[in-house]
């Protein structure tokens, strides 16, 4: 019988009271973003902030537990913005919306900072000696993190992929004690490789997905995985793909799974990450239930019922209403 887990991609809107706080404490340019040697009091501040966004999905119900992100001023660029052998550039838009991150450009083979890893300890330490709640780690795919930085390296792009590949399996291999980890791929989507480079990139999220023994979703969104790119991320070692049913056309997604298979695990995106109308728990199951529905084969051995996007688009009461969709979506499927 498939196991239901009810989860986020991570990167959580910032509470309230902490955007005036921290804006006060960090200034408004560029320069004063994130660069990972902030002082006690933004230090202070992140960890309260930490600690009310575990306990907002603690108090939703969700299955597996993330650190929430907030102090990735970058997006998904952010573990590389804080890394040794990276100079931050200009402002660059994230995708094709209205949020922008600091171009990360990459000078030197990067050096994982570890940063990362000390967020996830300090949120395992905040979770509850509960079995039905496990914590689950969230890092940029290596395929769309050397899609979004800069390579100044004077390496080609497929010795700068290699390279962004073996600094995020350094810092998965430093991230200690985690039950899922969620490897988030837009770019597969948005920026599909080509011929050659797919099974490239293939190539790069297996090296990352094989430092740790954790269960590895590559979670991706805005639309369907063209064909080729799909079929050749299922040569990586991972244990499931992560598919947008919000975006797009899931029909795509549903023919690509039909025609080439999947891991034994699937991660759906059920919950619109950018759009405050909050969905009801019944259309959540819905959606699951007819994805099931159009494979000819048995259950998968866990649904990840999940956001399509990441959930920091959100105002702060919309982002917690999704929380408790899913995981009453996840209710409503047992």
């Amino acid at each position: 019988m498939t196991e239901r887990v009810a989860t986020t991609p991570g990167l959580f809107p910032l509470p309230d009271w902490a955007k005036e706080t921290l804006s006060d404490l960090k200034g408004h340019q560029k320069g004063d973003l994130l660069s990972g040697d902030e002082g006690p009091e933004i230090v202070s501040t992140y960890a309260d902030v930490r600690s009310e966004l575990i306990d907002d999905q603690l108090d939703a119900g969700l299955d597996r537990i993330v650190e929430g992100q907030a102090r990735w001023d970058d997006m998904i660029a952010h573990p590389l913005t804080v890394a040794d052998g990276v100079e931050t550039g200009g402002i660059v838009r994230y995708y094709d919306n209205n949020n922008f991150y600091r171009d990360p450009r990459v000078v030197s083979e990067p050096t994982a900072s570890g940063d990362v890893a000390e967020e996830l300890a300090a949120a395992r330490d905040q979770l509850p000696a509960d079995d039905d709640v496990a914590l689950q780690a969230v890092l940029p795919g290596p395929y769309s993190l050397s899609e979004l930085a800069t390579n100044e390296t004077g390496a080609d792009a497929e010795a700068f992929r290699e390279s962004i590949a073996a600094f995020l399996a350094a810092e998965v291999e430093a991230l200690g004690d985690h039950e899922t980890l969620f490897l988030l791929e837009p770019s597969l989507v948005e920026q599909p490789p080509e011929d050659g480079v797919d099974a490239q990139a293939s190539d790069a999220i297996d090296r990352v997905a094989s430092a740790t023994d954790a269960d590895v979703v590559v979670h991706t969104y805005w639309g369907a995985i063209p064909e080729k790119p799909y079929a050749h991320l299922l040569d990586a070692d991972i244990d499931a793909v992560g598919l947008d049913l919000v975006t797009g056309d899931r029909d795509d997604s549903v023919y690509n799974v039909q025609e080439y298979g999947a891991p034994d695990s699937v991660a759906l995106g059920v919950v619109d990450g950018q759009n405050t109308l909050v969905e009801e728990p019944e259309t959540i199951a819905e959606r699951v239930e007819w994805f099931e529905e159009q494979l000819p084969v048995g259950g998968f051995e866990t649904t990840y019922v999940t956001s399509n996007t990441e959930l920091f688009y959100l105002p702060e009461n919309k982002y917690q209403a999704k929380l408790n969709a899913l995981a009453a979506g996840v209710e409503v499927l047992s």
